[in-house]
């Protein structure tokens, strides 16, 4: 195969496994991208910064599928290469630590996830300016860690501050303004705004159903929260509605093994115990 013909087909394969990652066919990118990673390796050669994007890419699936210690292999590997290429102040090396801070997060790391998240802030900031799209992402991210840590205030002023720029850029019902309304309630929920987080989450999971259709797992991730959200308020019937609902998309979709379905099942278990003590009582 010529260089020409395995560029074209890597570029299709790659092209094929995200718009099966969009759907949130997690799986099927994975082998799509395992298959172009392949391709690369041989034909670019192992080190080439073509091939880094696809061990990059390979590495966020292995995020969405819970395969977090090879996801972690991965992202080294390639911002190893990226910063050989480019240098360690790239926008592009910002990509890897980003996507290194948001793996941790995943994790549940998230003081671990810190400094890489503000590495990739303080790189592009200084590249693009405080206003652009991609800091925006990284600020966001970085929010969603500290939140972790329980540092709700400076999360909240780098939430608002990624919506602005968000709904400014794109509307007030894209993608990224969802994500950042989903975290944006978690944290008011943490700080006993309750009216206030219940509105931006069903805001959130409006616009994520919307967008992705009612069975993709993004749009059971804020099912999940909101309904965590509802049996902090006692509003049982509700969460157990929302827990069943996200239940069955996380189990099609990512099967009973990931964390996001042994995470929402706990969270059910706990609902049902609860419910069970109200009867009981009564």
């Amino acid at each position: 195969m010529s260089a020409e013909d395995t560029a074209k087909r890597v570029h299709r394969l790659s092209r094929q496994a995200s718009a099966f990652f969009a759907q949130g066919r997690y799986k099927e990118a994975e082998s799509l991208y395992r298959e172009a990673l392949s391709l690369a390796e041989a034909g670019f050669g192992p080190d080439h910064i073509e091939t880094a994007t696809i061990i990059n890419n390979l590495a966020v699936s292995y995020k969405y599928t819970g395969q977090f210690d090879g996801a972690r292999q991965l992202y080294r590997r390639a911002l190893l290469i990226t910063e050989k290429t480019y240098g360690s102040d790239h926008t592009e090396a910002a990509t890897i630590w980003h996507n290194l801070g948001g793996l941790e997060h995943a994790a549940g790391n998230f003081a671990g996830g810190e400094p890489f998240a503000r590495r990739s802030v303080k790189i592009r900031e200084k590249a693009l300016g405080a206003d652009h799209l991609d800091v925006a992402a990284d600020v966001a991210a970085l929010a969603a860690i500290l939140d972790g840590q329980k540092k709700h205030a400076e999360a909240e002023r780098l939430y608002l501050r990624a919506l602005a720029i968000f709904e400014k850029t794109f509307g007030p019902e894209h993608y990224e303004v969802a994500v950042n309304l989903n975290n944006l309630a978690a944290n008011c929920h943490a700080q006993g705004r309750n009216e206030e987080a219940e509105q931006l989450y069903m805001r959130a999971l409006a616009i994520k159903r919307k967008l992705l259709g009612a069975e993709h797992p993004d749009v059971a991730v804020t099912a999940n929260n909101l309904a965590v959200f509802f049996k902090s308020q006692q509003r049982l019937k509700e969460a157990e509605r929302l827990y069943r609902y996200a239940l069955g998309i996380f189990e099609k979709a990512l099967g009973p093994k990931h964390p996001k379905y042994t995470a929402c099942l706990k969270n059910y278990s706990k609902l049902k115990k609860a419910t069970c003590a109200v009867r009981s009582e009564t």
